[in-house]
């Protein structure tokens, strides 16, 4: 069985390690390779406090630097994620010591089953969401493969971010509505929500992966 690469969610953050990425609700937030690694370590240890020393070599591993260059880490993390060193609600300074991750996380690196899966409905038709961008509209590359011209070629998206769903509408000329009111921002998915795209009406879903085994739909196709 192939090993699940760590992920974990604390505040509005998800540090998912498989594509070596952390995001902010559904956007991405730059981390350089040394700071994600060190906010991986604190995560890791959590609420243990990691020595300098200890951070040292396991980011530099065989190599020779300064203890500045944890400090500035730290720095470049507590910026990325809005942290205040005087007011730590994630990463605290154990001062002559080190660093500790305070803040609260859950590890999601789930077994298969623990996953949630999203789809849409469309009359009996079952639409499968995956993770990043989903277009709705004209083109090849939508999942709605409708031709409908009440539908614009790039009329709307949802974006999937780990355990979270984001509508958008990309400009439409006829509009997305969200349970009858036109989406005008980003706006979150739930459960059940039904979504108009043009004249075809969709039904949002949000399960678990052992809950959608007992619950399947046809499939798209």
């Amino acid at each position: 069985m192939r090993h699940r690469a760590a992920r974990w969610a604390f505040g509005e953050f998800v540090l998912d390690l498989g594509p070596r990425e952390l995001r902010r609700e559904q956007e991405a937030v730059h981390l350089s390779p040394k700071a994600m690694g060190l906010l991986e370590a604190l995560l890791e240890r959590r609420p243990e406090a990691l020595s300098k020393k200890e951070l040292q070599e396991r980011l530099w591993p065989a190599t020779f630097v300064v203890e500045a260059n944890v400090t500035n880490l730290v720095a470049e993390l507590r910026a990325a994620v809005g942290d205040n060193a005087r007011k730590p609600r994630l990463i605290r300074t154990v001062h002559g010591f080190g660093y500790a991750f305070c803040g609260q996380a859950v590890d999601r690196t789930s077994a298969e089953d623990d996953r949630v899966r999203y789809y849409l409905l469309l009359g009996t038709r079952r639409l499968d969401l995956g993770e990043g961008e989903n277009l709705l509209g004209r083109t090849e590359d939508s999942i709605l493969g409708l031709a409908t011209v009440t539908i614009s070629r790039r009329h709307a998206c949802i974006r999937i971010a780990g355990d979270e769903a984001v509508l958008e509408d990309l400009g439409s000329k006829n509009g997305t509505y969200l349970s009858g009111e036109r989406v005008k921002e980003p706006t979150r998915l739930k459960d059940g929500d039904e979504i108009r795209v043009g004249s075809a009406l969709l039904t949002f879903r949000r399960v678990s992966a052992s809950v959608s085994t007992k619950t399947q739909a046809p499939t798209s196709g």
